[in-house]
């Protein structure tokens, strides 16, 4: 992405807004593979179980709510800069190559976090939603025009959601889906995509509407550094280490 206007001085760049997005993805997964996954799975099974000075299990679910709100700010923030790459690429093939490479190498560590085992089939991690919503806007931008063919395509890619039941499903495609067909129109975006989002997370007080916040804030710009790489590994990192980090603390 160019930097090339003045303008651009304001606002946050991209790599600011995949900041956000990775802070407040890590708060959710520690809500979800610390506490609810370890802490409170421990404690049903020993109640009288102490960590850092906390005991019983409605504190710890409180605790995880409110990590757990935090995080819904995340999935919106990555459904808009996927529709943002995708306009701005200069090779779409080996971006959703790159997506898919990272959807294989977190799939352990994804498993591993959540579920405590190395495989499990039933839910996929979100750059396969990613993945699958890349080949929808790919696939839509071939056959725009024909509303026919486009709604075939939207289907096609909420039947590969529900068949690999990956994380945030059908929700997940349909809201990248409306990034790319208001990306010119910052209002209309706004307000339905933000509607999506707030329905999805309406068991955390629709949080995820909160993401449209910095999403306006985007000045455009890349950033002064390249983190491409950083930003891809994050995620199966961050997830393995909370993992072992798990294992040490419940013992």
């Amino acid at each position: 992405m160019e930097e090339s206007t003045s303008a651009r001085t304001k606002g946050i760049t991209g790599n600011t807004l995949k900041m956000i997005a990775i802070v407040t993805m890590l708060i959710d997964h520690i809500g979800v593979a610390m506490i609810e996954n370890g802490i409170i799975k421990y404690q049903q099974a020993n109640p009288a179980y102490e960590i850092f000075g906390l005991q019983g299990e409605s504190m710890w679910s409180m605790i995880d709510l409110v990590l757990r709100t935090i995080g819904r700010v995340a999935f919106p923030i990555f459904c808009f800069l996927l529709v943002e790459g995708f306009f701005h690429t200069r090779n779409i093939k080996k971006y959703g190559a790159r997506l898919f490479l990272f959807a294989l190498i977190s799939e352990i560590p994804f498993d591993l976090a959540l579920f405590g085992k190395w495989f499990y089939p039933g839910y996929q991690n979100v750059y396969v939603t990613l993945f699958i919503g890349l080949c929808v806007l790919y696939w839509y931008e071939k056959v725009l025009g024909d509303p026919i063919r486009s709604t075939l395509v939207f289907l096609a890619g909420c039947g590969a959601a529900l068949l690999l039941n990956c994380d945030y499903n059908v929700i997940g495609i349909a809201m990248i889906l409306l990034f790319y067909v208001f990306y010119k129109n910052k209002k209309m975006q706004t307000i339905f995509a933000g509607i999506l989002a707030a329905v999805e997370s309406l068991g955390c007080f629709g949080a995820a509407i909160l993401a449209f916040i910095p999403i306006n804030m985007y000045n455009g710009a890349r950033g002064k550094r390249n983190l491409k790489h950083f930003f891809y590994w994050f995620y199966p990192v961050h997830l393995i280490l909370l993992y072992i980090l798990r294992l040490v603390i419940i013992k």
